[in-house]
């Protein structure tokens, strides 16, 4: 029998030849070992029924108390307090604050991990407070989440072994700590670093308790100096932190209030971030495994430290079904949050403000709290709750370990669910719609299909993907394709920049103070709206474009209607008479204007960051509604100015076939771009007026002449530039026929949404086999 045992140096195995090898524990606790086997032998510990559940919740308390009743052996005794005095000398002390740690075998398998499962201690100082704490971490054997845990997994609860790490505090307290993994957690993806961070001790970022800093950097650039590949930077709210005692003689830790302008601080700098990155890929290329790490800077020294690895489990890989969930209707948003899991789930609000009062958790419910608590986990799985809503909490926290472990929707950090919620209320959460979930009032009805990645079929015809968002880029990475042939800004815009361009370029012009008040909130951590917008911007298209690099990315600059670009914060002010031509303007058109050019060269300063500073260099840039070559060169030199010219490492710019114009003029747009695209379902808008073919190409694949006359204009002119011609749209998966004449007519490339990729390689292969 064999187990994984974490020791100073890192992981190593422990073999066992049966459980009866098992060491018992030392000294007078040894006494109650063969007790606590029969009695544990003796006592049904299944979970089935409240009375059983009672029961084992009896057995946990009994074999706690032995063990914290219990003495140390003297020899024991001396050993510890020698090592202690080893250490306090090492550091010059004469009484050193210590962290008293526990890991088990069962705790820490590498194909089996709960974290936090077991105690520890911060702040421990002096001998006797010392061995007391480790009298706990034993006892912590017996909780009675442990016992559930081990339950479920099969172990036996003899067959566990515990060590207890005592380390030296670093003084987290007057800096930040946090957590980190090696890979994307929710996805699986394996090329993206997640850490969090709030400012003091750490307990407070793995229990779910605050809203942290969440931080993703992208590895394949993190090893040249060139690069700050940082995908994404949000401020979380922090609301307090966790410190030292003060005149506390046994040490321990207590909740303070966060001061505001910490709260509205990053608590790392993008070169610590970049630090705890590299770190990470080490880790993981020393333990060959996906990692899950704690992290804690040192306020005298401002020093940082990884004071734990674990293996990271029960992770999505390449093979991972994907789940496809659609809401058949929609009711009011009643909160945001973070998303966790993947799903819907409706129920009737149940309402556990504090630790014991989950004894009153009502069956199949939605569990609303603060902050959820690891010890709620098997009444929880006991009354089936169908969801997890919580005040607190990130991405990583107990809560999202729970959710998780359950298998349930999550949405945590919604900072007022318990004062906007009320006991027995009907809600749905939904946790389908990107790194954002919401509350819904009422019960909501959904459909769902399931999509298992596989490798497709060779094709001569380029088979791209449609991302509206970064956690949809994230969701398919394991879908193989040729790139991205569309990605929209203006999704971004309104998920997650949420302000117009202008307001942050003229925030003195904006005359509700509200709405500036809510902007600065929005752009907390940096030093001006400007750089939020960029580097938020940059962040997001970075984030895309790493799920898919080296292959191309391309990005649709912002092209919304002027009533969309009002209902960004501060948009209404920039965009005052929606009827009024000089706000009506779309694509080329609006970044020439005199109007909205400022907005369109922060757009651009986005796109050179993302590509330049963070090492996305698969980006490239797709223009609409440019409607002749005049108004492209004039386009293009606005490009040449924000230093993103054609060409220049790189770099494609392409153009979105929108006017009839475009194909009057093909042949002079085609020297100026890198290729054409364009949406299948308004192709016969391009018909030039005056023809009398009104022309379809439908989703039953009826083609007029005059519609494959514009489609074989178009190709031959890009042809012959040396371009290329897409074909992009979301209904192709419903057509074979569709599929078919465009694969026949000769085009370079269809992008198309991800769960039809499938569906339309395998017509594609088809159709050309055949051509």
């Amino acid at each position: 029998m064999r187990r994984w045992v974490r020791c100073s140096t890192g992981w190593r195995m422990r073999v066992f030849k049966s459980p009866g090898d098992l060491p018992s524990p030392p000294g007078h606790i040894g006494r109650y070992w063969n007790s606590i086997i029969w009695f544990l032998k003796s006592r049904d510990l299944s979970v089935s029924c409240p009375r059983v559940n009672h029961h084992w919740k009896h057995v946990g308390m009994t074999i706690r108390k032995l063990f914290l009743n219990a003495q140390f052996p003297d020899r024991l005794n001396e050993e510890i307090a020698s090592a202690y005095t080893r250490l306090c000398e090492m550091c010059g002390r004469n009484t050193l604050e210590v962290a008293v740690r526990s890991s088990a075998t069962a705790e820490d398998l590498p194909e089996a991990s709960f974290a936090g499962m077991l105690e520890s201690f911060l702040n421990v100082s002096g001998e006797e407070h010392l061995l007391a704490a480790c009298r706990r971490c034993y006892a912590s054997l017996f909780t009675d989440r442990a016992i559930r845990y081990r339950e479920k997994m099969g172990f036996s609860h003899t067959d566990v072994a515990l060590s207890i790490g005592v380390q030296q505090m670093v003084r987290a307290d007057q800096a930040g700590a946090g957590v980190m993994f090696s890979i994307d957690k929710t996805s699986g993806f394996p090329n993206l670093i997640h850490i969090s961070a709030a400012w003091g001790l750490g307990e407070n970022v793995v229990q779910g308790t605050v809203i942290p800093d969440e931080y993703k950097v992208f590895k394949t650039p993190l090893q040249s100096s060139h690069y700050t590949p940082v995908v994404e930077k949000s401020v979380g709210a922090k609301e307090h932190k966790r410190v030292y005692m003060e005149n506390e003689t046994a040490g321990g830790t207590r909740n303070v209030e966060t001061p505001e302008h910490e709260r509205n601080t990053f608590v790392l700098s993008d070169s610590e971030i970049l630090d705890l990155a590299r770190w990470a890929v080490a880790v993981e290329a020393h333990a060959g495994m996906p990692m899950d790490m704690e992290w804690a800077k040192d306020g005298p020294t401002q020093d940082i430290f990884l004071v734990q690895a674990r293996p990271l489990t029960a992770v999505p890989d390449a093979d991972t079904p994907i789940k496809i969930i659609r809401p058949k209707t929609k009711g009011n948003v009643l909160l945001k949050g973070v998303s966790v899991g993947e799903g819907i789930a409706a129920g009737r609000v149940c309402l556990v403000e504090d630790y014991d009062a989950i004894d009153h958790l009502e069956e199949a419910s939605v569990l609303v709290s603060p902050w959820a608590n690891t010890g709620w986990v098997s009444r929880m799985q006991q009354k089936r709750v169908r969801g997890l809503i919580t005040d607190f909490g990130g991405a990583y926290s107990h809560g999202a370990i729970i959710s998780r472990e359950l298998g349930i929707p999550g949405i945590l950090g919604t900072l007022n669910a318990t004062e906007t919620l009320s006991p027995g209320q009907e809600i749905t959460l939904s946790c389908i719609e990107g790194d954002n979930g919401f509350v819904y009032s009422g019960v909501m009805e959904y459909t769902e299909t399931e999509i298992r990645p596989a490798p497709l079929p060779e094709t001569r015809l380029n088979i791209m993907m449609n991302a509206p968002s970064e956690a949809a880029a994230l969701k398919w990475w394991a879908i193989p394709c040729a790139g991205m042939g569309y990605v929209r800004m203006d999704v971004i815009f309104k998920h997650m920049i949420q302000v117009h361009p202008l307001a942050v370029t003229h925030p003195e012009a904006l005359t509700d103070s509200r709405v500036r008040e809510e902007i600065q909130q929005i752009a907390r951590g940096y030093e001006n709206m400007t750089e939020y917008f960029v580097d938020r911007l940059a962040g997001c298209v970075s984030e895309i474009a790493a799920t898919r690099y080296p292959d191309p990315v391309i990005v649709c600059m912002s092209d919304m209607t002027s009533g969309e670009y009002a209902l960004l914060k501060g948009g209404g002010q920039f965009e005052p008479d929606r009827d009024n031509p000089a706000y009506a303007l779309r694509g080329v058109a609006r970044y020439l204007s005199a109007h909205y050019r400022e907005g369109f060269e922060l757009e651009c300063r986005a796109i050179r960051k993302a590509r330049e500073e963070k090492g996305l260099d698969n980006i490239g840039v797709m223009l609409r509604y440019c409607e002749n070559p005049l108004a492209a060169e004039n386009i293009l030199a606005i490009l040449d100015a924000q230093g993103l010219s054609r060409g220049q490492n790189g770099l494609t710019i392409h153009l979105s076939v929108d006017m009839p114009g475009n194909v009057g003029n093909a042949e002079a747009l085609s020297t100026k771009f890198d290729g054409f695209s364009l949406t299948a379902r308004k192709l016969r808008r391009l018909i030039p007026s005056g023809s009398n073919e009104q022309g379809t190409l439908n989703n039953h694949g009826d083609v007029e002449p005059s519609v494959a006359g514009v489609l074989n204009h178009l190709m031959d002119t890009a042809h012959a530039a040396g371009h290329s011609l897409t074909v992009r749209g979301r209904t192709f998966g419903r057509s074979q026929k569709l599929i078919q004449f465009l694969t026949q007519a000769g085009i370079d490339a269809l992008s198309v949404n991800p769960e039809a990729i499938p569906r339309i390689a395998k017509w594609v292969a088809e159709a050309e086999a055949f051509r």
